[in-house]
């Protein structure tokens, strides 16, 4: 008897699973996804496709509506310079949608679909969303070109995959923030390849493991009570043989800190398991 309930309970939640999957899936626009990823491995400087209209728009604005407010003390804050931004990756901070949409892209049925549209076996998604959730910049905003963390600090996989989903709907080009993708030049970002405005459900999803340097163009110009949001999950395979043991993120000087020895110090301190944490928050002169 205890067996049959067991296998009874099973039957139950895998069911459960693949319908709460199944009805997911009409969050986002699968064509458009579709369409999107034939152009992930022609894409310079390293693989990657945007997706206009990622979420059905009416999804897409119940997500942005549950952002939490800037002021929110519920924000994990990076205040220094190379980098001024709030995130929170908790799942209890999140709104029902924005929960959905986040169960579902780090759902098996989510992770297979990309798996198979981009040729990538062994994607796992980051349920736990390290370094991913919602990110927040206000005026004066700033990511310097950066590479993302390589390893895993807990689950020991590497990055393989961002999705980012920005929910801006009434964004302006003038306002700054555009995300930039930059070649590689000897281990530092080199030419501004591409870059991405920020504008209302627009996904990026690149490879993380091309020398994939990316940040801002330039620094978020928003006006009073207006932010720039996105989404981030991020999807890890097994480590490659070559993969680099970077466990946390490396970042670039822009062009008028190259000798800047306080920012360079930051920087290597940044990239240190043992020492991030010290770097998050820094009084700035």
């Amino acid at each position: 008897m205890m067996t049959r309930s067991i296998r009874s309970w099973a039957k139950w939640t895998t069911a459960k699973h693949f319908a709460t999957a199944s009805y997911n899936r009409f969050m986002i626009n699968i064509a458009r996804l579709a369409a999107a990823a034939r152009n992930f491995k022609n894409s310079e400087p390293f693989d990657h496709c945007v997706i206009e209209g990622f979420f059905e728009d009416d999804v897409a604005r119940e997500i942005e509506k549950e952002c939490p407010g800037f002021e929110d003390g519920l924000w994990h804050v990076y205040d220094n310079s190379i980098e001024v931004k709030k995130t929170t990756n908790v799942w209890y901070n999140f709104g029902p949608k924005t929960y959905q949409a986040l169960a579902y892209l780090s759902s098996p049925a989510f992770v297979n679909m990309i798996s198979g549209y981009l040729n990538l076996p062994g994607l796992k998604a980051d349920v736990g969303l390290h370094g991913g959730g919602w990110h927040v910049h206000g005026s004066g905003g700033l990511l310097n070109p950066h590479l993302d963390y390589s390893i895993h600090p807990k689950l020991g996989l590497q990055r393989k995959l961002n999705l980012i989903v920005y929910l801006n709907s009434s964004w302006q080009d003038d306002w700054g923030g555009q995300l930039g993708l930059w070649e590689d030049s000897q281990d530092s970002p080199g030419s501004l390849i591409k870059s991405v405005t920020p504008r209302f459900n627009t996904a990026i999803l690149f490879d993380t493991t091309q020398k994939s340097w990316h940040g801002l163009v330039e620094t978020v110009k928003t006006p009073p009570g207006q932010i720039r949001r996105s989404l981030a999950v991020y999807y890890m395979v097994e480590p490659q043989i070559d993969a680099d043991k970077r466990g946390k993120a490396l970042y670039a000087p822009t062009k008028d800190q190259e000798d800047d020895d306080e920012v360079l110090d930051l920087i290597k301190k940044r990239a240190d398991l043992e020492s991030a944490h010290e770097t998050y928050v820094r009084e700035r002169k």
